[in-house]
């Protein structure tokens, strides 16, 4: 495995508002940040080392990180995949365009820099029509992982990329706040049956009425590290993040915290114990304002971020995973 790559010279990042502009810059060899419903992405052309390693440094991102390679449609799969499992077949007729991603045996045309060594490729088609279209314009599928520094909150906005990698890349395409605000579920379909290897923005529960015997991943599954997201501590601000199953195990005041909170209590003066608070109305409400939050707390310069964790199903079950992964848990 190579060394993590060093961070790169400056750059004289652009910020860009036509795509045509993104895509000549991306088919030149250079890394461009783009908008996708789950969160911003890095992208760089899957088949150009030279600026895969860009994205590494300009991440600080370990090398056995996996990256996952975006698709414009099903039609991009024969160029990446040596071929495509039934079940991969099944989950992105029903979920693709969206946030899945799938692991698949790996093609020829993937340099091993993009699996971290391993004979299989995760690929996903965005949402995202800009994500979709720019995909198309440069003509190739993109290696894309958050466009942020490595274990900071991904970015849900051209914004919160700016902050973490302008003058590290070439370019941000300016586009809308990512819809989901949670990254994509990663499903292992190298295997049969399938194993849930990352959590996220695509429940569980949806991917069961496709295929009912695919499973969260234990831990042997975790360690063979076919997805990103699952060897180093992710998602954090540099606010110490404390999960908490309920309100009440929450602090009397905290004149330093921020509070997120499904369900607010009775007492209207709570609000009052903490210098901040974010009432979600839900869990994906929860899930779109997350890392909006975290980076408001470090921008405010507040030294706690407490969690009142979501329910354990749909989209509260990635939450959760977050904030564990967030936190010194994780």
């Amino acid at each position: 495995m190579e060394p993590e790559a060093p961070a790169p010279e400056p750059w004289a990042t652009r910020l860009i508002d036509d795509l045509d502009e993104a895509a000549r810059l991306l088919r030149d060899g250079g890394v461009v940040a783009f908008p996708t419903e789950t969160v911003y992405g890095l992208g760089a052309r899957f088949d150009d080392p030279a600026a895969i390693r860009h994205v590494f440094a300009a991440k600080h991102r370990p090398a056995d990180n996996p990256l996952i390679v975006h698709l414009s449609d099903v039609d991009q799969l024969p160029i990446v995949a040596r071929h495509v499992p039934t079940s991969a077949l099944e989950l992105l007729h029903a979920f693709a365009p969206g946030p899945l991603t799938v692991v698949v045996p790996r093609g020829a045309a993937v340099d091993s820099l993009v699996t971290a060594g391993h004979d299989t490729v995760a690929v996903r088609i965005p949402a995202e029509p800009t994500a979709r279209a720019l995909i198309r314009a440069v003509g190739a599928p993109l290696v894309a992982p958050s466009a942020n520094r490595s274990g900071r909150p991904s970015p849900t906005r051209w914004e919160d990329v700016w902050e973490d990698l302008a003058g590290r890349i070439d370019g941000v395409l300016r586009g809308r706040i990512s819809e989901l605000g949670l990254e994509s579920t990663v499903v292992d379909c190298s295997v049969d049956p399938p194993i849930v290897l990352r959590l996220g923005a695509l429940p569980l529960e949806e991917l069961q009425r496709v295929q009912p015997a695919i499973r969260l991943a234990g831990a042997m599954d975790l360690a063979a590290g076919r997805s990103p997201g699952l060897r180093h501590r992710h998602y954090s601000p540099r606010a110490k993040v404390i999960p908490v199953e309920a309100f009440e195990a929450l602090p009397a005041t905290d004149a330093s915290g921020m509070c997120l909170v499904l369900s607010p209590p009775a007492d209207p003066h709570w609000s009052t114990r903490f210098a901040d608070v974010r009432v979600f109305s839900g869990a994906d409400e929860y899930a779109r304002g997350l890392y909006a939050a975290f980076r408001e707390a470090d921008a405010r310069g507040l030294l706690r971020v407490y969690c009142v964790m979501p329910p354990a199903d749909g989209v509260g079950r990635a939450i959760r995973d977050r904030l564990a992964r967030a936190s010194e848990s994780g």
